[in-house]
């Protein structure tokens, strides 16, 4: 394995190395281990978005509108603590530079916070709600322990373009593989989505692998993160952070495309389970197993739109990728349903549809891969913008503007199948103002948003395909 570059020089003076000088096992050991470090909080991301609300209604037995509620409080939660732990990680000071403490101590508290989530407490509704409430704040603040560093050393490892967005693509590459495995675990082992003690196995199995994940990333990252930029330290105050913020352009429109992406994503994310055997009439088996395909598409769009990056830019990657994601949301509200009364395959019609499901499926993630690569591979070009380059700052006011976009997203979620008469039982019709308003969710209100995410990019300067044709 190649060495990483000294960090001190002859003299004994510290200097600042870049990874994009790093070449052969040293190189492959950043990307590898940068890969990781979404993996175990990607797996409970992928999760937390399919199941938790499906845990609550169906095994918790809490109504649609007080499910909504809880996730909405601790996405809200979870996004106040980011702006805290970003200015706290810009301020740590040690030998190991600013993030990696946070990344290694909070890994085993992390995995053991994500498996409690799924354990059902005894009790009533309310009381079930609170002890939710309590395990998801709990779950989210160790979460952005290691999540928000981690993310803040992207744009510090390096100030190469092209390296940038390849370390996103294994960050993103090690999440949707971690995804796949957490929707096979689901598929084996929430066969009965009213069945509690299942939710907690796969809780338990979650909690291993993120905190070895999370582990393996720190140990990995070590050598680079040492010898990496660092945030300049200045004194000022919060104010005159938020005025530098508010005032970056680039990072507006990049914060604004995030939110509109992820919103969009994670309004079909929770519609998803509720879409296939209640919309489509799918059995809830063939439901589990049938997100498959769109994690394997989502996969496989990272590294077709890391390429298209590469050799016309992000905005054109951006822009396919949008619109194929907007061609399988509007296919999603016209798709007709499969006859529930015999087998997906159990006529050549129920076949048809089935495989105009899937393939529905497949081209919405392969768009849907945009929402994870190309704001985090745009971030670091608004961070590039500020002189100090607070690196932990920017993650943070983006991270925390998502989770609040998010937050409502699922709270309006959970109010519109209330309002809607869904009812978390699968053994009764549900009305048809339920149905259109399952289908809502999964094709017309995301595409709006996706629709809007291109808007807010217009004219931007795409700085990777300018070095791509030799302008500056």
């Amino acid at each position: 394995m190649a060495p990483i570059p000294s960090l001190l020089s002859e003299g004994g003076t510290r200097v600042l190395t870049d990874a994009a000088d790093l070449r052969g096992g040293a190189r492959q050991r950043l990307l590898w281990a940068y890969g990781l470090g979404d993996a175990g909080t990607g797996m409970a991301a992928s999760l937390i978005g399919f199941y938790l609300f499906i845990f609550y209604t169906s095994a918790a037995g809490l109504p649609p509108w007080m499910a909504g509620l809880v996730l909405m409080i601790a996405r809200l939660w979870d996004g106040l603590n980011d702006p805290i732990v970003g200015w706290l990680s810009d301020k740590t000071n040690s030998r190991s530079g600013p993030r990696l403490p946070w990344i290694l101590w909070s890994a085993l508290p992390l995995g053991i916070a994500m498996a409690g989530m799924w354990w059902l407490p005894p009790g009533g509704p309310w009381m079930k709600f609170t002890f939710f409430i309590l395990i998801s704040m709990v779950a989210n603040s160790l979460y952005t322990c290691v999540n928000l560093p981690y993310a803040a050393l992207a744009a510090e490892l390096t100030t190469d373009v092209s390296l940038r967005t390849r370390l996103n693509t294994a960050r993103f590459t090690g999440s949707i593989i971690a995804s796949l495995v957490g929707i096979v675990l689901g598929a084996l082992l929430l066969r009965d989505h009213s069945n509690a003690s299942s939710y907690l196995q796969v809780g338990l199995l979650s909690g291993v692998i993120i905190t070895g994940s999370t582990l393996l990333c720190g140990w990995g990252l070590a050598p680079a993160a040492r010898h990496c930029q660092r945030p300049t330290s200045h004194p000022g105050t919060t104010r005159r952070l938020l005025k530098r913020v508010a005032t970056n352009g680039r990072f507006i429109r990049v914060l604004g495309l995030y939110l509109l992406l992820w919103c969009a994503l994670q309004l079909m994310q929770t519609a998803a389970l509720i879409y296939l055997p209640v919309v489509m009439r799918l059995p809830e088996g063939w439901s589990n197993w049938i997100l498959l395909p769109f994690m394997v598409s989502t996969l496989g769009g990272l590294w077709i739109w890391n390429t298209v990056a590469y050799r016309s830019g992000r905005i054109q990657a951006l822009k396919l990728g949008c619109g194929l994601w907007i061609g399988a949301c509007l296919a999603a509200m016209v798709l007709p349903p499969l006859n529930g009364a015999i087998t997906p395959t159990g006529s050549p019609d129920n076949l048809l549809r089935l495989v105009l499901l899937v393939l529905t499926i497949m081209v919405a993630g392969l768009g849907a891969s945009t929402a994870y690569l190309i704001p985090w591979a745009l971030l670091p070009d608004a961070i590039d913008a500020d002189p100090e380059k607070p690196a932990g700052q920017y993650s943070a006011w983006m991270v925390l503007a998502q989770k609040i976009c998010i937050s409502l997203a699922l709270f309006f979620f959970g109010n519109l199948m209330s309002l809607s008469g869904y009812q978390a039982t699968q053994t009764i019709l549900q009305p048809q103002s339920a149905l259109v308003a399952i289908r809502l969710c999964m094709g017309l209100i995301p595409a709006v948003m996706v629709v809007l995410g291109l808007l807010v990019m217009r004219r931007w300067p795409d700085r990777a395909a300018h070095l791509l044709h030799g302008h500056p």
